[in-house]
């Protein structure tokens, strides 16, 4: 069933245009059946030429010109459409790609590196095209092959059974290269996998690294990835060269042994084999490697479509890369109130299958952690609630959960009443802001960064969270001003500024829940005190939940969860809690100091 769901979907991208494809073959087709009038015009001008028959061996050769452009213009018109075309369906594909990655959930690109999904986004369909195309020409080179060999074979009986016997050996050495070429390709995509994801990290944090002095440490990593990396290359192309050369040797040789051959039968009857028939065998004889390297590549080509398109619609399996699941519910009006009603969740770390393993589909429960248990809680709609805790006490996992970025394992999330699970995708994500501790910046601009969240935004829309945010000063000291580019992730931004063009872009979105997840973390002591004024003014406009370290940022919020190994020990307003709770008191003078 896997295999036929793999065949069905390249199918669907090949043929949007099949029109292109089958002219491309038409095309290859017509370039082979010309090269194929080619030599046996070429073998009738050199018989014409033994009976001193000039001017007709001289017309044939006009003819042979004549198809040889022809040749050209089909290569040509091949030419043209490749590159037309192909680039087109590489697009879709990485386009529906792209498009299925979004619809994971965010536990299954925390539990894959980066490089599952690059390679497997932007490089697969690459090779698949691109193998696509090719095993197209060698089909038409082996046909041309073949019919050249049967012609040749005509000739003469034991050289057709010479010419067999070489296919025979020849075949059986290029199956087996084939067959341990597969399974070391595979192993080698694997480890390029790991060095991909290893190379991004580095880039991406290259401030904390050299901060931290991890560039030994990281170089150390780098090398054990590149070293495996290599040796897996190392014996895949070792295995390759090795069965590769023996087979050449052997067809080069048996080619010489057919001459040899031919000169023999020649020497002992000139009518078992003419000096033009001869001159055919040997103008032709290299069509023998032609037809075992020709099927060879088909079988490599076929190998890596395989591996590649595995590897691309293994995004739709969902024991593996677990999706999205959203209900059909459409709210127009959300108020904002939240339920937590006896909520189960365990972090569990799994072992996906590699491509070294035989048995794929296997994947294996490492580890399991119970977060929560029969977790119960209210937030009204329109106040300010904070969760607190020491680390690991899963203050951030609520959010995850509330945001349906983890799915429950147990009980359910009502909004307004509403399980969370029967909401349709549109009503959820229109309803819940989250400002994460380390958000994402794109590589564009002050504005078109904001515009992301609400694309219709006005000026006055943009110029108000800015204000709530407290970017004015920053912006305004830019020469470009709002348009400014902020580089790849935002790397011409501090940590503090990175957070608060995060926040202004959750802002614009004006939805009824914000979340905000430790996003003043990385905020100096004026910019933390901005930022907690700018959430102090949405106070009564929408439910805001913030999850937060530094408790001086929630001093004025409506409400404090006190959480300890994922269970609300205790509850109420900050004062409340300092005079009551030693444990919440002791965090908030730990802090002070």
């Amino acid at each position: 069933m896997k295999k036929k769901k793999i065949t069905l979907s390249l199918g669907k991208y090949f043929g949007r245009y099949k029109w292109a494809v089958i002219l491309y073959i038409l095309m290859s087709l017509v370039a082979g059946v010309g090269e194929i009038f080619c030599t046996i015009l070429a073998a009738n001008a050199i018989e014409e030429i033994t009976f001193s028959n000039f001017s007709t061996a001289i017309n044939i050769l006009w003819l042979i010109i004549g198809i040889s452009i022809a040749k050209r213009l089909c290569w040509y018109t091949n030419h043209v459409l490749y590159n037309k075309y192909s680039l087109k369906i590489m697009a879709e594909m990485n386009s529906d790609l792209a498009k299925q990655a979004f619809k994971l959930n965010s536990k299954t690109f925390s539990d894959h590196d980066t490089g599952t999904f690059v390679q497997r986004i932007v490089t697969d369909p690459e090779r698949v095209v691109d193998r696509f195309a090719d095993i197209i020409d060698v089909v038409t080179d082996i046909l041309t092959s073949i019919i050249i060999i049967i012609y040749i074979s005509t000739i003469n009986i034991y050289v057709t059974l010479l010419f067999i016997a070489i296919l025979i050996v020849g075949f059986t050495i290029e199956f087996a290269r084939v067959k341990l070429r597969r399974k070391n390709r595979r192993i080698v995509r694997a480890k390029n996998d790991q060095i991909t994801s290893l190379t991004t990290e580095i880039v991406r944090s290259e401030k904390d690294i050299k901060a931290l002095g991890l560039e030994e440490e990281l170089s150390k990593v780098s090398d054990s990835n590149y070293d495996q990396y290599r040796k897996a290359t190392y014996k895949q192309n070792m295995d390759n060269s090795n069965l590769w050369s023996l087979r050449n040797a052997v067809i080069e040789i048996a080619g010489l042994f057919v001459l040899m051959f031919a000169i023999n039968l020649m020497s002992m009857d000139k009518a078992m084999l003419t000096l033009a028939s001869f001159m055919i065998i040997y103008s032709n004889h290299d069509r023998l490697y032609n037809l075992i390297w020709g099927v060879g590549n088909i079988l490599n080509n076929v190998v890596d479509i395989r591996v590649s398109s595995a590897r691309m619609f293994s995004l739709f399996d969902e024991k593996e890369f677990i999706t999205e699941k959203f209900g059909k519910l459409q709210l127009d009006t959300i108020t904002g109130d939240i339920e937590f009603r006896n909520v189960g969740y365990s972090f569990r770390e799994y072992e996906y299958p590699t491509y070294e393993k035989k048995k794929r589909g296997h994947i294996k429960l490492v580890s399991e952690n119970k977060i929560f248990d029969n977790l119960n809680f209210q937030i009204p709609h329109n106040t300010t609630v904070a969760f607190v805790g020491k680390s690991g006490s899963g203050k951030s996992t609520i959010l995850n959960l509330l945001s349906k970025m983890y799915e429950v394992d147990e009980g359910e999330i009502l909004i307004d009443g509403n399980n969370i699970n029967d909401l349709n995708k549109e009503t959820l994500r229109n309803t819940i802001s989250l400002v994460n501790q380390f958000p994402y910046i794109f590589d564009m601009t002050i504005k078109e960064n904001l515009l992301l969240a609400k694309e219709d935004a006005t000026d006055e829309d943009i110029a108000r969270v800015i204000k709530l945010a407290a970017l004015e000063d920053f912006i305004s000291s830019l020469r470009k001003g709002i348009n400014t580019k902020v580089g790849e992730s935002g790397i011409k931004l501090s940590g503090g500024q990175k957070q608060r063009l995060a926040i202004a872009r959750a802002l614009l979105r004006n939805s009824p829940i914000i979340l905000f997840d430790e996003s003043t973390s990385s905020l100096d002591n004026f910019a933390q005190e901005e930022v907690k004024k700018s959430i102090d003014k949405l106070k009564g406009k929408s439910t805001i939940v913030i999850v937060a370290h530094r408790l001086s940022t929630i001093k004025d919020v409506d409400l404090i969860f006190f959480l300890d190994d994922g269970k609300i020990v205790d509850k109420g307003t900050f004062k409340e809690l300092y005079k009551t709770n030693e444990k919440f008191r002791s965090m908030f003078l730990a802090e002070d100091v």
